[in-house]
C-alpha cells in the first residue's frame, strides 16, 4: 500500500503558478536546454516546508522517441532529476538558500507506476533537514492522483 501524499493536492490550485519555468531557471537554477525540466511551481507552503512543482509530459519531449519505442515512458532518472531540481527550488524559496545545490544522493527510492505523455507530473517536495551545505528532502511524484514514485534526495552546496 502506498504511503499518504506529502501534500494534500486537493488544497493546491494546479493552475496557479507561483513561479513560471522562465523565472525558475532565470532566478534559481542554472540548468539549460533539455535539463530545464520543471514547468512551474504551483504551491509554496512555508509552514509545512513544502512546495509543489509540475512537469508537463509531452509527446515531443527529447526522450520520447527512444525510451521504450512503442511504449514511451518517462525515464525514472529524469523523474529523480526533476525532484532534485524541485528540492533545490524548495531550499531557495523556503530557506532563502544561496548558491548551487548539486544532486548529492538518493535514498528510499521506489517507482510505483509509469508516466506517459500527455500528462502532468506533480512533484511534492518537503524539506526534511536543512543545513547551509546540505539539504535532505522527501519527494513524491503524482500523476492523475496516483503516486508514481517516492524518494529522499540529498542536495549538496557546491563551490
Amino acid at each position: 500500500m502506498p504511503p499518504p501524499l506529502l501534500v494534500d493536492l486537493a488544497k493546491v490550485d494546479p493552475d496557479h503558478v507561483v513561479l513560471s519555468r522562465e523565472q525558475i531557471y532565470e532566478r534559481h537554477l542554472p540548468h539549460r536546454h533539455e535539463f530545464m525540466l520543471i514547468d512551474g511551481i504551483c504551491s509554496v507552503d512555508r509552514d509545512a516546508d513544502a512546495i509543489v512543482a509540475f512537469v508537463d509530459i509531452r509527446a515531443n519531449a527529447w526522450w520520447f522517441r527512444g525510451h521504450v519505442p512503442g511504449r514511451p515512458l518517462l525515464p525514472g532518472v529524469l523523474m529523480l532529476e526533476a525532484a532534485a531540481q524541485a528540492s533545490a527550488i524548495g531550499a531557495c524559496l523556503l530557506r532563502d538558500h544561496q548558491g548551487f545545490l548539486g544532486f548529492g544522493g538518493v535514498d528510499r527510492c521506489k517507482f510505483r507506476d509509469t508516466v506517459t505523455a500527455p500528462s502532468r507530473l506533480f512533484l511534492l517536495c518537503v524539506l526534511a533537514d536543512y543545513r547551509p551545505r546540505r539539504i535532505i528532502s522527501k519527494n513524491q511524484g503524482v500523476v492523475n492522483g496516483r503516486l508514481v514514485f517516492e524518494a529522499d534526495i540529498t542536495g549538496l552546496t557546491l563551490r
